[in-house]
């Protein structure tokens, strides 16, 4: 199985280029995040004539997720465990939720395609918010890998977290000042392994952006940053078999300012390991 996520900044004005890297690159499961569409807006026929099956959770023209697959989709969640909500100026557990999360099941893997929030400002209500959310995700993954611990699962997308120093590029992003690079987010997101996740590319290529902003010349200076992960569960790791960041996809007309992010997965290989007789020296 090869495994994509990529935040496509508005699946209506990009499908071609969703539709057309999705088969050239021979695509199983393409995670999308930022489809800026309610389900009822989103293109399927060109993805349907391509073969993939879609499922696309969206509330209006922010945020929303997708999964499309080229074998059927099933067990779709479109929140997962006490995911928090958020609007402007409506604070607490009633919160109304957004469209940042979209979970299936495909092929025998299980699939989240996520959204974190951004934050906004380390001041911003956005902030807390995007920390409480990923203090959510932490606590329902760790239940749904106990409670399925053979189950290859991948929590995939734009995370809108730096973890490393060396993940950031962009001199406009600094430690004290912007969000992203927090002490607090950077916690949270290493607080996932606790989980049962962790980041299955990152082994296979320990340096590359996966965003660069509109502005400025960030690309052609790669002043990027390294914001969309694929992490996996002890079966979905022991599976992988290979890993890209397709950066030229943020060339040509009109490309997103995120690129996708890329695992193909061999379980029938991880098997086989597990398999394989002990020897000692």
């Amino acid at each position: 199985m090869r495994l994509a996520t990529w935040n496509i900044n508005s699946i209506r004005a990009r499908v071609d280029r969703a539709v057309d890297f999705a088969v050239r690159e021979d695509v199983d499961v393409l995670a999308l995040q930022e489809i800026k569409c309610k389900p009822e807006q989103f293109p399927y026929e060109p993805f349907e004539r391509a073969g993939y099956h879609v499922e696309a959770h969206g509330l209006n023209q922010w945020n929303g997720v997708a999964i499309a697959s080229r074998e059927p989709i099933t067990d779709v969640s479109t929140a997962f465990a006490g995911m928090p909500g958020f609007a402007k100026g409506h604070e607490g557990p009633d919160a109304p939720l957004e469209a940042r999360a979209l979970g299936a099941t495909v092929g025998g893997v299980r699939v989240w395609s996520l959204y974190v929030p951004n934050g906004r400002a380390l001041d911003d209500p956005h902030y807390r918010y995007k920390l409480h959310w990923l203090e959510a995700l932490r606590q329902a993954t760790a239940a749904e890998t106990a409670a399925s611990p053979a189950l290859p699962l991948a929590l995939v997308g734009d995370f809108n977290i730096i973890p490393f120093d060396a993940d950031n590029g962009d001199p406009d992003i600094v430690v004290g000042r912007s969000t992203h690079v927090s002490p607090l987010e950077r916690e949270a997101f290493f607080a996932l392994e606790s989980a049962g996740v962790s980041d299955v590319v990152r082994p296979l290529l320990p340096e590359g952006y996966t965003y660069w902003d509109y502005q400025r010349l960030k690309f052609p200076r790669n002043e990027g940053i390294r914001i969309d992960f694929i992490l996996g569960s002890k079966p979905l790791a022991d599976a992988v078999t290979g890993a890209s960041i397709q950066r030229d996809e943020r060339k040509g007309e009109q490309p997103s300012d995120h690129v996708p992010v890329v695992v193909d997965l061999d379980f029938g290989a991880a098997a086989d390991d597990d398999d394989m007789p002990m020897i000692f020296s």
